[in-house]
């Protein structure tokens, strides 16, 4: 079996390497950000990919975006996601089209060894291995349109409802525009807002984040 590894803790990245040579799994590529990672998915076609949720530039969802635009270049591609939280918006973008071959475990998990080799080992093979922890916060939650976001795109949604501008929320949020422009265009889609020349888009998307944080509170 060969892997590719995405973290961007030196010492994690290496004592990961280590555990899969121990039991002859070869690690074809062990790289710290998102876009070295499907670099390295294209140069390589492993047969699983190993990759953290949160990594550079801004240590939100950057592994796991790359993990999913790699998985629609190469179908059925395995992917086992690792977190340090309970982000269960994460595990639901990851399964949403299928939990054949895909995993998603807290960092925690890794310390048991035998555990994770088994997770490894059943990803790999097209099964699944979902963090008990992260499936009881997906059975706990309460449907919500707000769900279908990640964490970031509910911020930006989040400030939106504060009245901020695209160029405003790049500045608050240390990002692009053109990132934010990205985040509200993945916003108008998951919550089913098509372009209309009767409604404003943005404001339907705040009534609905006002409408959701209300029921919540």
């Amino acid at each position: 079996m060969r892997v590719v590894i995405a973290e961007d803790s030196v010492l994690l990245r290496a004592g990961v390497q280590s555990l899969l040579a121990d039991v002859g799994i070869e690690t074809a590529a062990a790289v710290d950000n998102g876009d070295d990672l499907l670099v390295a998915i294209r140069e390589h076609h492993p047969d699983l990919v190993i990759a953290d949720v949160r990594m550079p530039p801004t240590f939100t969802d950057e592994g796991l975006r790359a993990a999913l635009a790699a998985r629609k270049e190469i179908p059925g591609l395995p992917v086992l996601v690792v977190s340090q939280y309970v982000e269960g918006s994460y595990a639901v973008d990851l399964i949403a089209e299928g939990t054949s071959g895909v995993g998603y475990l807290l960092k925690e998990r890794v310390a048991d060894v035998a555990d994770f080799l088994e997770s490894v080992r059943r990803v790999a093979g097209g099964g699944s291995a979902i963090d008990p922890d992260v499936v009881a916060q997906m059975l706990s939650r309460s449907k919500d349109p707000l769900d279908a976001l990640t964490a970031r795109e509910t911020e930006v949604l989040g400030l939106m409802a504060q009245g901020l501008s695209n160029a405003a929320i790049a500045k608050s949020l240390v990002v692009t525009q053109g990132a934010v422009e990205n985040h509200i265009s993945n916003i108008f889609a998951k919550l089913g807002l098509e372009a209309s020349r009767d409604e404003n888009r943005r404001i339907r998307a705040v009534l609905t984040y006002l409408d959701s944080t209300a029921v919540r509170a």
